[in-house]
């Protein structure tokens, strides 16, 4: 129940439950993946079930696809869909001009491209996602298995040239094994401290061959859904300028989310 909460993830919470005010009846939503992401899905699934909003979902991973389809949500691929009206998502940290470090869930890859087809963009996240510059947390780049150790050496020589503070580049483990995203590649991590130029490394990662796509999400995000511990939401809007606050009511025997482990 939200009422037995951490105060990170009440704010979690309030951040997913106000962002699902977003979707309206007859809309195409990009669902996005990790933590925050699932307290949305379990939000919508609600407002499905009990106040009968209608709308097809494009999720960005295949336990994301799992979940909204075990609440209720109608799931379709994004070729189906084509074109998104809008999708929601979770972040790693952003900064104020609302650019992204994702990937922390391994899904990167589809979460890009989704959040790329649609008309808007909106970040579900907890105050302390927020950072001045980007990097503290460590940049996922998605990469081919085939010479994958080669392209973490390219990667280490390219990061001399560029303004980070770190440089190590480890690869994502699951138990003893190398962790495989939904498309069967892997993930480079790469421990940068602080990224001083977000775009021009966004653009530089990209060009090196084994590499499929990298984290930082730059001129993608249009809003932000900010929660705080004591139920209070601020909803930034990058285009607008605006940030609206309001504050939302814990219900103590909402127990939507009492089986999530994430």
């Amino acid at each position: 129940m939200p009422g037995e909460l951490s105060p990170i993830d009440k704010a979690k919470f309030v951040a997913a439950k106000r962002a699902a005010q977003f979707v309206e009846d007859g809309m195409r939503v990009g669902l996005g993946t990790g933590s925050t992401a699932a307290w949305l899905v379990r939000c919508l699934g609600e407002m499905v079930r009990e106040d009968g909003l209608k709308f097809r979902g494009v999720p960005t991973s295949t336990r994301t696809a799992q979940l909204a389809r075990e609440v209720g949500i109608e799931v379709i691929s994004l070729d189906e869909a084509k074109w998104l009206d809008i999708t929601i998502d979770g972040a790693d940290e952003f900064d104020g001009d609302l650019n992204l470090v994702k990937g922390g869930g391994g899904a990167l890859l589809q979460e890009k491209i989704v959040a790329t087809a649609s008309d808007q963009m909106v970040v579900i996240a907890d105050a302390a996602k927020e950072v001045e510059h980007l990097g503290a947390f460590p940049l996922p780049v998605e990469v081919i298995p085939f010479g994958w150790q080669t392209t973490r050496a390219l990667l280490e020589e390219t990061l001399i040239s560029v303004d980070v503070l770190g440089r190590d580049v480890t690869l994502r483990m699951n138990g003893d094994a190398a962790f495989v995203t939904d498309e069967g590649n892997y993930i480079l991590d790469l421990h940068l401290g602080r990224i001083g130029n977000p775009r021009q490394l966004a653009l530089v990662l990209n060009q090196l061959p084994g590499v499929v796509e990298n984290g930082l999400f730059i001129d993608i995000c249009d809003s932000v859904v900010v929660g705080y511990g004591n139920g209070r939401v601020d909803v930034r809007d990058i285009n607008s300028g605006t940030v609206e606050t309001e504050r939302l009511d814990f219900v103590e025997n909402d127990n939507l989310f009492s089986d999530l482990d994430d």
